[in-house]
C-alpha cells in the first residue's frame, strides 16, 4: 500500500513517499523517500502577516515538482496539510486556490488541534513499548507553533497547541502571555497526571539527539539537551554552520526550539525525552492507512 504526505510547514515544505507492508501480523510503515525544501514561510507570515509573491512562487514551483513525483509514485491516496504559517497569512485563500489551479493538489490548512491529533496518529505508544512509564508528554516544536499531547498507552488525556515556535521566537513575536499560558497548562496537566517520560518530535530535537551522540532507542536527559543547547549558544551562527556542520536553515532555529523543549520538560518535571524521527507527514500516512486498510486487509 503506497501513500504520500505533503507537510507545508513554517520552516520547510516536505513530501514523504511511504509504503505500508500488510503481509505480516501487523502493518509495517516504511519511508521510501523524503524531500525537503526550506522555503521558510513563517518569516513572512509571522512578521508581515502575508506570504510574499516571491515565496508564493517558490511554494507553487515546489508543489508542481511534488505533483510530478506523486504521479510517478502512484500512491493509493495522499494528503497535503499546511500548518501555522498559512493559518495566519492574510493571503492564504489565494495561495490555496493557486496551488489547486496549477497542480490539482488540495491543500488543507489545519488547526493546531488537528495538527496535534495527526501527530498522535503515529502511535508513539508502540514505539516506546520498552519504557516503564505509563503516561507521557509528547512535545512537537515547529517554526510557528508547539503541539503538546498528554497520553497514556491507550488514549489522549489532554492536548493543546500554542503559537510558540522557533521562527516566532527569533522574530520576537511570542507574547509573554502566550508563554505563560503554555507554562500554566503544562504545570496543570502534569500536576494532575505526573508523566514519567516525554516524547519529542521535529527536526530540531532530532538534530539535538544527533549532536548529543545518543544511541538509537535511548532517551535524552534534560541535562543532555542543556549541554547541547549551551554548546550551540557558545558559537556564532556562522560557526554553527561552518564548524558544527548545521544547515543554514537549522543553525538559527535550533536554539529557540531547544529552549522550548527544555522549558516544557522543566515545567512538567520530566527528566527524559524519547526522540522520534516522526512528525506530521508520518502521521498523515497513518491517517491515510486507517482510511483505506479495510479495502486491503
Amino acid at each position: 500500500m503506497r501513500f504520500a504526505a505533503i507537510d507545508v510547514g513554517s520552516n520547510a515544505v516536505r513530501l514523504l513517499l511511504s509504503r505500508v507492508d500488510i503481509t505480516g501480523v501487523s502493518p509495517v510503515f516504511e519511508s521510501i523517500s523524503m524531500m525537503r525544501m526550506p522555503i521558510r514561510l513563517g518569516d513572512d507570515a509571522f512578521v508581515h502577516g502575508h506570504i510574499s509573491e516571491e515565496k508564493v512562487d517558490q511554494l507553487v514551483k515546489t508543489m508542481i515538482a511534488f505533483r510530478y513525483l506523486l504521479d510517478a509514485y502512484e500512491p493509493i491516496d495522499f494528503m497535503a496539510c499546511a500548518t501555522s504559517a498559512l493559518r495566519e497569512a492574510q493571503n492564504t485563500d489565494d495561495i490555496v486556490r493557486r496551488i489547486k489551479n496549477e497542480t490539482g493538489i488540495e491543500l488543507d490548512v489545519i488547526s493546531g488541534r488537528k495538527e496535534a491529533r495527526i501527530i498522535y496518529s503515529n502511535h508513539v505508544e508502540k514505539i516506546i513499548a520498552n519504557d516503564t512509564s505509563s503516561i507521557y508528554l509528547h512535545i512537537d516544536v515547529g517554526g510557528g507553533s508547539t503541539e503538546l499531547i498528554l497520553f497514556d498507552r491507550s488514549k489522549v488525556l489532554a492536548y493543546r497547541s500554542f503559537n510558540i515556535g522557533a521562527i516566532r521566537m527569533i522574530e520576537g513575536l511570542v507574547p509573554k502571555e502566550e508563554w505563560n499560558n503554555m507554562k500554566k497548562w503544562v504545570k496543570s496537566v502534569t500536576g494532575e497526571y505526573s508523566p514519567g517520560s516525554s516524547v519529542g518530535s521535529g527536526g530540531n530535537i532530532n538534530k539535538v539527539f544527533s549532536l548529543a551522540n545518543a544511541k538509537e532507542g535511548t532517551p535524552l536527559s534534560y541535562d543532555d539537551i542543556k549541554k547541547v543547547y549551551d554548546h550551540l549558544k557558545a558559537h556564532t551562527l556562522e560557526e554553527r554552520v561552518v564548524k558544527l556542520g548545521l544547515k543554514p536553515d537549522r543553525a538559527d532555529v535550533i536554539i529557540p526550539a531547544s529552549k522550548i523543549y527544555l522549558s516544557v520538560m522543566r515545567w512538567g518535571n520530566v527528566e527524559k525525552i524519547y526522540v522520534l524521527q516522526l512528525g506530521l507527514a508520518d502521521g498523515i500516512i497513518h491517517v491515510l492507512y486507517e482510511r483505506h486498510k479495510d479495502h486491503y486487509v
